[in-house]
């Protein structure tokens, strides 16, 4: 595994990340939006990622912000993992905060795909719309070319189920990057590539 730095430039946005997938959750995040920022720290934090991401919204767009950001993101996520050699590729976590309950699974597989359930009450908590939610990670999953199937399985609190939504998806990703002491030196997979 090995640190990305990687750079985003367009019309919307310009987007500049450093990350590295076997960090110690430390991070440095400014987006514009707060809440957002507060997610991705949650995202860091919970995945043992370090994360610099620093972003110049040009269009001052929060869609094009969410969408730019986790398109960079998938991209260094699944470059940060080479040949993919020892990882255990697949992983799931159903995670609770307070009232709310989260199921999310993962396959680092090499074909794109995300399934996202919610039932979301608000249109937009703090500065952030809940539509870029299933957005993000649907952006993410296609860029990483992950398969991802994310949802809520309880909760009220919109606050309470975004977040753990991003916890959840976190350790998921941890675990499925995680070494196979078994395998150390395969690809998990009978094709020999992901």
């Amino acid at each position: 595994m090995q640190i990305v730095n990687k750079k985003r430039n367009t019309k919307e946005t310009e987007i500049s990340l450093i990350f590295n997938p076997k960090g110690s959750g430390n991070y440095k995040i400014s987006t514009g939006i707060k809440f957002f920022d507060h997610m991705l720290e949650q995202f860091a934090y919970h995945g043992n990622f370090d994360i610099e991401l620093n972003v110049n919204s040009i269009d001052k767009d929060n869609h094009h912000i969410v969408e730019d950001v986790a398109i960079t993101l998938g991209q260094a996520f699944i470059e940060s993992l080479e040949d993919k050699k020892g990882i255990k590729r697949y992983s799931d976590i159903i995670l609770p905060m307070d009232e709310a309950l989260v199921l999310a699974v993962v396959d680092i597989s090499g074909r794109a795909f995300c399934k996202c359930s919610f039932n979301l009450a608000d249109e937009k908590t703090s500065d952030f719309e809940t539509v870029l939610l299933p957005h993000f990670y649907n952006s993410f999953a296609q860029n990483s070319l992950i398969t991802l199937h994310i949802k809520q399985l309880d909760g009220f609190d919109t606050h309470h189920i975004i977040e753990c939504s991003f916890k959840a998806f976190a350790r998921a990703l941890r675990g499925a990057i995680e070494v196979d002491k078994n395998k150390f030196d395969e690809v998990p997979s009978t094709k020999g590539i992901l």
